[in-house]
């Protein structure tokens, strides 16, 4: 092997290993200004606590990592396995996930220590240079621990926006982002690849890499704002029901639906700032894909599909604003399967193939994203009538 080659990969090698122990600080940062009773705090059934997820991403990197591939570690309490597994069944059984906020044990002290056995185990295997295969587990390991980054954030914000004290998680935590006044950008039709390169890191469900056909079409250059949905809900957009899905109306009748999920009276929004005016000029957030779909027929438009944005992000790069680091933007497109996707073999196949229904697509990255998680052709996916995510549009026609 050339000496150039052997220290090209040393290079990446130090650097995989220092990436994930500094993803792996940094969920242990997002939890040090929470108090001890935050930390079991589980607002509504699609949540999880701060500590559950410090505990399942361990968990991950105990369970498929080092298990299989470091002969000398003392593999976790298999309790705390069962409690600790999110979805895969072919691991075992797992504690409801409606019911983790009663997991009071381990202690947070127990599984921080916990994590640190994890860490000294991921720098024991990585002392020597990884195979491919460990390596892409590794790196699969970093980048799922960065979504429950993200989602630690939105289940703290959801849990605390139901407390009469609206505690505050960061004083700097929001959003600060503004719109402008929208542009319309023309993109031509015709036959478009979309999908991820095999040349970096991108989730099982972003492949293959294909062609699609797209007629002609235009797209925002803008995120829609809090003035734009105002104006819809003045026009009555939550009584209307020629404008809203059937699914959608229902939960609008069902939920009393009248605002998006986290306004409240007098012009204030809650944050993870606490309660504070809500600024027009900022771009509207925490709807559901049917309140996303109602408005853009309000407006006489339509949400673009995952291919439209993803072409529209490649054609126009920086004048598609806000595509990335604002909020998540909702998509026309159910939530499918690429053709000639093949989820891969064993439990790590369960990670994103086996959610292929009943799920709508998102496109983009938000503020809570961790830097470098975001890519043109992240397939982000949520229920249609999913709200507590930073989940904003834009429109196409």
């Amino acid at each position: 092997m050339p000496s150039t080659l052997r220290v090209s990969q040393a290079l990446l090698h130090a650097l995989l290993l220092d990436t994930l122990l500094e993803v792996r600080r940094r969920s242990e940062a997002l939890i040090a200004d929470l108090e001890p009773e935050d930390l079991g705090l589980q607002g509504m059934a699609d949540a999880s606590p701060p500590k559950w997820h410090l505990a399942h991403t361990t968990w991950f990197f105990d369970t498929f990592v080092l298990q299989p591939h470091l002969a000398s570690h003392t593999p976790c309490d298999p309790r705390w396995s069962y409690q600790f597994n999110s979805y895969y069944e072919a691991v075992g059984e797992r504690h409801p996930r409606s019911e983790r906020g009663v997991l009071s044990r381990p202690t947070i002290r127990e599984i921080l220590e916990w994590r640190a056995v994890v860490d000294a185990g991921l720098r024991q295997l990585l002392g020597k240079e990884p195979t491919p295969e460990l390596r892409t587990l590794v790196e699969l390991g970093l980048q799922h621990e960065q979504q429950h980054q993200e989602l630690l954030l939105m289940d703290v914000l959801d849990g605390f926006s139901r407390q009469p004290l609206e505690p505050i998680y960061g004083v700097n935590a929001d959003l600060k982002t503004r719109t402008n006044e929208p542009q319309w950008l023309a993109c031509d039709g015709g036959v478009v690849e979309i999908g991820a390169e095999n040349n970096s890191f991108h989730f099982d469900n972003e492949t293959p890499r294909h062609r699609v056909w797209l007629d002609p079409f235009q797209i925002s250059d803008e995120l829609v704002s809090n003035a734009n949905y105002a104006a819809f809900i003045n026009d009555g957009g939550y009584k209307r029901p020629e404008l809203w899905m059937s699914d959608g109306w229902g939960l609008v009748q069902q939920r009393e639906w009248t605002q998006p999920r986290y306004w409240r009276e007098a012009r204030d929004e809650f944050g993870l700032a606490g309660r504070q005016r809500r600024d027009s000029a900022a771009p509207v957030r925490h709807l559901s894909w049917f309140e996303a779909d109602a408005f853009a027929r309000w407006s006489a438009c339509r949400l673009p599909t995952e291919a439209e944005w993803e072409h529209a992000c490649a054609l126009h790069g920086p004048a598609m604003h806000h595509a990335h680091g604002v909020l998540w933007q909702w998509t026309a497109s159910p939530y499918r399967p690429y053709p000639g996707f093949r989820p891969p073999p064993g439990a790590i196949g369960e990670y994103n193939g086996k959610f292929m229904s009943s799920q709508m697509v998102l496109r983009g990255s938000c503020w809570l994203t961790p830097p470098g998680h975001g890519r043109d052709t992240y397939r982000n996916f949520f229920p249609p009538s999913s709200r507590w995510m930073a989940a904003g549009l834009r429109l196409a026609r």
